[in-house]
């Protein structure tokens, strides 16, 4: 193998790894993103169900009335 082939060889290389890298950066700001939604999502969920159990949002009436199913 000469070295102009050896050297185009490993530029080839590059260009993969290079595709590659960029491939996989694109996909890990997706996934941070996506975490950070679930993230917010999780907190606004906790601070409903907190506000849910201390001041009860239904009426005292509904509040220990069994469900339709029994």
């Amino acid at each position: 193998m000469t070295q102009d082939a050896a050297v185009e060889r490993l530029e080839i290389k590059v260009a993969y790894l290079e595709a590659s890298l960029q491939a996989l950066n694109e996909a890990l700001i997706d996934q941070q993103t996506r975490i950070d939604q679930l993230e917010r999502l999780t907190q606004a969920l906790l601070e409903r169900l907190r506000r849910d159990e201390a001041g009860g949002t239904l009426p005292a009436s509904q509040q220990h009335e069994p469900p339709p199913h029994y």
